[in-house]
């Protein structure tokens, strides 16, 4: 096992970045999060590879200001791999790369068995990866030897993968299709924050009225300003069903939630002040929530047929032959076009003409060559397909 370590130190960062700088082709980026340990998603490892300059494993809490990193590698594609994941938390380090290219979206484009990075690599280099650290706790310090091997063929490989799906993608002819998609996941900006975030709660749907709702938002706000302050995933200090069932049950004392079998969590009895409190502000609060939200969310189709019929013809219609055109260019369906942005030109359609339905989809968020590929073909399926069982049942009449 070859023995990586991690940079801390201001001078030897330098030195890296430096040597990164001196290094050619493109650089393999990579980062390690502590998801379900932390309450942020900020880096607590990046890690970089270039040819002629090596892999280098940085910390970023020791670290600090990456400025001479990304003046080091800022203008050379960056390689990763699922980009979407790791440039939020690349640009809280202020590390933003001019251009991407992401073996995962490739792998998609280009109909790959597997599209996790092991069966990526498999498949492009035949070498195996173990994947035994993905879900560790990276803020832990200092991190075992075995992590940092594991960090370090995260990004290892990743430019030899590169370049044997660059040729993959020149001869499916989907080289420009996969640089539209880079640009886009590059040019994606973050989701708005939820306007009423509690609302996420999971089994929420089980509180009745707008009384109860109010503690839920309560307890949750209280338990999401605590994990923040201490740094600690919120599900770890008091998990979501143990929130649940404290609103569920309405004890009428603090003594009565501490004796609660199912209000568990490390933080459930230590921090017993700071719920009940939470739970007397749900009580007695004038702000209470609404208990129906407007959302701009489709009913699930299952429920079309009986709400909106000719919107369910629609879609029974396009939806194969979507899929068909996506066999046939040999990606999941959804790499072709996202299955939400088909329901809702389904359900509220333009003008029933291939102009009109691109110009829909590309409101939606659609790329140019998505549109290219779909745009007459779900035309033709809302004309047809209504038609065709129009004249089933007359013919049945």
């Amino acid at each position: 096992m070859a023995e990586y370590s991690v940079i801390s130190d201001r001078t030897e960062f330098e030195n890296a970045a430096h040597a990164l700088a001196d290094g050619s082709g493109p650089v393999a980026v990579d980062v390690e999060r502590a998801s379900g340990f932390r309450y942020s998603q900020r880096a607590y490892l990046v890690q970089v590879f270039r040819r002629d300059a090596g892999v280098f494993l940085f910390d970023p809490p020791a670290i600090g200001d990456f400025a001479p990193l990304q003046e080091a590698i800022g203008d050379q594609e960056w390689v990763f791999h699922a980009a979407s994941q790791d440039l939020p938390s690349l640009r809280e380090l202020e590390l933003s790369p001019a251009r991407i290219f992401d073996t995962e979206l490739a792998s998609r484009l280009l109909g790959s068995d597997g599209f996790g990075l092991a069966a990526v690599v498999e498949h492009a280099l035949g070498i195996s990866l173990a994947k035994a650290h993905s879900a560790a706790d990276w803020s832990t310090r200092p991190l075992p030897d075995p992590w940092l091997e594991y960090a370090a063929l995260d990004v290892l490989h990743l430019v030899d993968v590169r370049d044997v799906l660059v040729d993959e993608l020149i001869k499916a002819h989907k080289a420009d299709i996969a640089d539209e998609e880079f640009a886009a996941t590059l040019s994606r900006p973050p989701k708005p924050p939820r306007e009423e975030p509690w609302r996420r709660l999971s089994g929420l749907h089980k509180v009745r009225g707008a009384r109860q709702l109010a503690v839920a938002r309560e307890l949750w706000t209280a338990r999401e300003e605590y994990a923040q302050h201490i740094d600690v995933s919120p599900g770890r200090l008091v998990p979501d069903r143990s929130l649940l069932a404290a609103i569920v049950a309405a004890p009428q004392s603090k003594q009565a939630l501490a004796g609660l079998k199912e209000f568990n969590g490390r933080a459930s009895r230590t921090q017993l002040d700071r719920w009940w409190s939470a739970i007397e502000r749900g009580r007695t609060t004038e702000d209470l929530p609404r208990e129906r939200v407007p959302s701009d969310s489709l009913p699930p189709p299952r429920s079309w047929a009986d709400r909106n019929p000719e919107a369910d013809l629609r879609l029974k219609a396009a939806r194969p032959v979507v899929e068909a055109l996506a066999e046939g260019l040999h990606m999941p369906t959804e790499n072709l076009l996202t299955p939400d942005h088909l329901r809702r030109v389904a359900w509220d359609p333009p003008a029933l003409t291939a102009e009109a339905i691109g110009e829909a989809l590309s409101g939606l968020g659609a790329r140019a060559w998505q549109v290219a590929h779909t745009a007459q073909k779900i035309a033709d399926a809302f004309v047809e397909g209504p038609q065709i069982e129009s004249d089933a049942v007359e013919d049945a009449s």
